[in-house]
């Protein structure tokens, strides 16, 4: 990449003390991480990182872990954007509909315009009666979408770029459910249709899944980020991680998914590149 260009990783890191001593060796500016937990010691003083909570449940949250966002170059000036539970927001916070799940900044980079940074983690949710087994993340994707509206402040001209794991795939089969089929599509539309393209990773940009899933088409330009636990990297066929960036942004997104280059997490990372 030319020396101008931001480089940004985006990750789930599983809530692991492991990760963070990983992500050290990314060769990044900033970091959007999710499922983050509070980092160890001999990793605090290697960076920055946004002031909220590392408890989300002391501000009202459902999660145990939070979104979080990390300057690990001085290559960049980050200005935090300070988020509170709707019902408690002022005028100079960023309401979000669950505490934890959104972390966003103004990032002024060594050339170019200043842009806005957001990492995103959708909830998975049961059913109000919690009757059997069936889980969704459609709804707090929703909620996200919600929360990312406050950044378009008109119809164009913003710079946004907005990453993390919704936990729902892309493009998913109408042949296996046209039911979720139609449920998962409402969110990337809705991103869509406010301004937020879907910029990937998509293939080539990240290895395909081998085998390939039922729940895609064979068109599908999937790359997976994410393996069950307990299995291996090279299992990984489903893709939850996504960047969405405003029109007009020289963007590029891959999924570092080879076995060889995955790391601790069950998520894959996502390298980002912004060219000013």
């Amino acid at each position: 990449m030319p020396d101008d260009t931001v480089r940004i990783v985006c990750w789930n890191m599983a809530h692991k003390h492991e990760s963070w001593r990983y992500l050290l060796d990314s060769k990044v500016d900033l970091a959007l991480l999710q499922e983050a937990c509070r980092p160890p010691d001999d990793c605090a003083r290697r960076f920055k990182v946004d002031p909220a909570p590392w408890a989300p449940a002391e501000r009202g949250g459902r999660i145990k872990w939070r979104t979080a966002i990390a300057v690990l170059s001085d290559r960049v000036t980050v200005e935090w954007v300070s988020t509170r539970p709707i019902g408690e927001a002022g005028p100079s916070d960023l309401a979000v509909s669950s505490p934890g799940t959104l972390t966003a900044a103004r990032v002024i980079p060594p050339s170019g315009e200043p842009f806005m940074v957001v990492s995103l983690y959708a909830e998975l949710e049961k059913p109000f009666s919690h009757a059997g087994s069936l889980i969704y993340s459609d709804a707090s994707s929703h909620r996200l979408v919600s929360d990312l509206a406050a950044f378009v402040a008109r119809q164009h001209g913003h710079r946004i770029i907005a990453a993390g794991d919704l936990n729902l795939m892309y493009g998913y089969s109408a042949d296996g459910s046209p039911y979720w089929a139609a449920r998962y599509r409402t969110v990337f539309d809705r991103l869509e249709a406010m301004g937020l393209s879907l910029v990937g990773p998509q293939f080539p940009d990240g290895r395909r899944a081998h085998p390939w899933p039922a729940a895609l088409p064979g068109k599908s330009r999937n790359v997976p980020t994410w393996h069950s636990i307990g299995r291996s990297p090279d299992t990984a066929d489903r893709q939850l991680d996504y960047v969405f960036a405003s029109p007009g942004l020289a963007l590029t997104a891959r999924a570092l998914n080879e076995p060889d280059e995955w790391g601790p997490s069950d998520h894959c990372r996502i390298a980002i590149g912004l060219r000013p």
